[in-house]
């Protein structure tokens, strides 16, 4: 909480002048506003993100689906890099006045995104003070304001008014098996009480069969000190997939000073679940793990901060992994909307790069990640599965499966629906839960996956994992699988899923009908399940056999 204050002490004062020695007042464009806590430490360094207007953002998004919509004559010739900057960097004057008026007052910024929409200013609160005439403080939530005169070059100043959790949505180790399997059902391999690759494998017709296809490639994003272990891959390959080769491993990729410590006490649960099952399904398909961030800077916010510089090392790569999966999320109103129409440009950018973004949808129902959450007076959307330009993964459980009730589902308040969702989804819903969401808003998860009781190994023992962080990296598994067969046969890799998910891909999806995500008022209020699109399943489920012959392999 302490950068947001202090950045808002220094956001108030900082941006009104272009002039040498004591800013002059102008006039001002303000922000959302937090309450006084008390006089911020001298010593403290704040760093600051300045996000700059984007030259061509509708230029990048009419590129995005012009690439990813099945029929399109450009569908799958993705964009290179340098095409990609060229509609995300800002205007040639835009980047000179902010520069032009941060060295008048004494700071230097430094470049750190491959289009030049982001800059990084560090100031100690003590000269700050000193140059701006101000006092800065903790706060809770204040205002800032942004000089008028700079509303065409600043697009935000971070972080400021936003506080995304980056902590404390680990993977929940329990569920609740609220509804009643099927008596005689075929469950071939599995054991629903510790899922395991081969259950999996059985369950959606995965091929155990190793990819072969040069070039292809998976991300599994870390978040502030959550590390996979080499030991655990190598028990977990050695008792799960004894058929691989157990010294297979992972490539390190280190951001903002992330690091890779490989004690027991160092496991990171939603790592070592996500690789694990990111190897363990998608056999051989070359896995990278990124380590971003560490806890040494408390003035830093790290969940945005992690998503913009990800995203911005993979755009940064000539030839990238064409999937990406994470498995953290905040609530949707703990990120201000300009923010996350910032991260949510930057994650359309890797769609045009023809990059699979996954993400989970988050394990709290309809309240968000807030499980349980036995009241509450509206529903809680989870960001960044509001962003249209990502594919969000519910949860399943049981054998026929079900919907789990821990599989978070809504409607974004910040971003419209987007044109590849009709509006004909939202039939079924009626006046059911009239007023507790926005139904006009995007509307996730667009597709789900087994999220329960996954047998992983932590700190060298058998933990049996469940949440949605367990469905993400298995349904991203299942692109990669198939991006190595299209890739095999000479043909461009998916990209982003959504418009082919909602055209073509439906078919090939198992429609899941039984379920809810009740998490409101007492557990008896939230959405279920149902026919075609539902904000529980999404779609459904993978069907691998029926995905590929879609895809005509």
């Amino acid at each position: 909480m302490l950068a947001s204050s202090l950045l808002i002490g220094l956001l108030g004062m900082l941006l009104p002048s272009l002039t040498l020695g004591k800013p002059m007042r102008r006039a001002m464009q303000p922000s959302v506003g937090f309450t006084l806590v008390g006089p911020a430490s001298p010593d403290t360094v704040l760093s600051l993100r300045i996000s700059l207007v984007q030259n061509n953002y509708t230029g990048l998004i009419d590129a995005l689906y012009d690439v990813s919509t099945p029929f399109s004559a450009n569908y799958g010739a993705y964009l290179s890099k340098e095409q990609v900057g060229a509609y995300m960097a800002p205007a040639a004057e835009s980047t000179s006045a902010v520069n032009t008026w941060l060295s008048e007052n004494g700071l230097q910024a430094r470049n750190i995104s491959g289009a030049g929409d982001w800059l990084s200013v560090q100031i100690p609160v003590s000269t700050a003070n000193d140059l701006l005439d101000a006092n800065f403080s903790t706060v809770r939530r204040l205002a800032y304001s942004i000089p008028l005169d700079f509303a065409d070059h600043i697009d935000l100043i971070h972080p400021t008014v936003s506080f995304p959790n980056a902590y404390g949505h680990v993977p929940a180790l329990q569920t609740s098996f609220s509804s009643t399997p099927v008596e005689n059902a075929d469950t071939g391999p599995c054991n629903i009480s510790l899922v395991t690759p081969t259950c999996l494998q059985w369950l959606y017709g995965i091929p155990a069969t190793p990819a072969t296809s040069h070039g292809n490639g998976l991300i599994v994003s870390g978040l502030v000190e959550d590390w996979p272990q080499e030991a655990d891959l190598k028990a977990f390959l050695t008792e799960y997939r004894p058929d691989m080769d157990p010294a297979t491993a992972w490539t390190l990729v280190s951001l903002d000073n992330g690091t890779d410590p490989q004690e027991a006490e160092d496991a990171g649960m939603k790592a070592n679940l996500d690789v694990q099952y990111t190897m363990g399904i998608a056999t051989d398909v070359p896995v990278t793990f990124i380590t971003a961030g560490n806890d040494d800077n408390p003035t830093s916010d790290k969940f945005a901060e992690v998503i913009l510089d990800t995203a911005t090392y993979i755009l940064g790569l000539p030839s990238p992994p064409q999937v990406i999966t994470t498995s953290y999320g905040d609530d949707e109103d703990n990120v201000s909307e300009k923010l996350s129409n910032k991260l949510c440009s930057a994650l359309a950018a890797l769609g045009a790069r023809g990059i699979s973004v996954i993400w989970i949808s988050g394990d709290g129902g309809v309240s968000g990640l807030h499980w349980p959450e036995e009241t509450c007076t509206t529903f809680i959307p989870t960001f960044p599965s509001g962003c249209p330009y990502l594919t969000s993964v519910g949860g399943t459980y049981l054998i026929p499966e079900q919907a789990v009730n821990f599989s978070s589902g809504g409607f974004s308040n910040y971003f419209a629906r987007p044109a590849y969702q009709d509006a004909a989804y939202l039939d079924y819903l009626g006046d059911t839960n009239a007023g507790l969401f926005n139904s006009t808003g995007r509307a996730y998860p667009d597709v789900a996956a087994y999220a329960s009781h996954f047998a992983y190994i932590n700190a060298g023992e058998e933990t049996p994992g469940s949440g949605t962080s367990a469905a993400a990296p298995l349904f991203a598994s299942v692109i990669s699988l198939l991006n190595d067969e299209l890739l095999a046969a000479g043909r461009s890799p998916l990209g982003f899923l959504n418009p082919w998910l909602y055209s073509t891909g439906i078919s090939a999806l198992n429609d899941i009908t039984v379920g809810n995500n009740y998490a409101c008022s007492d557990f008896t209020t939230g959405f279920n399940a149902s026919a075609g699109w539902d904000p529980v399943t999404g779609l459904g489920t993978p069907n691998y056999p029926k995905l590929k012959a879609a895809l005509g392999l």
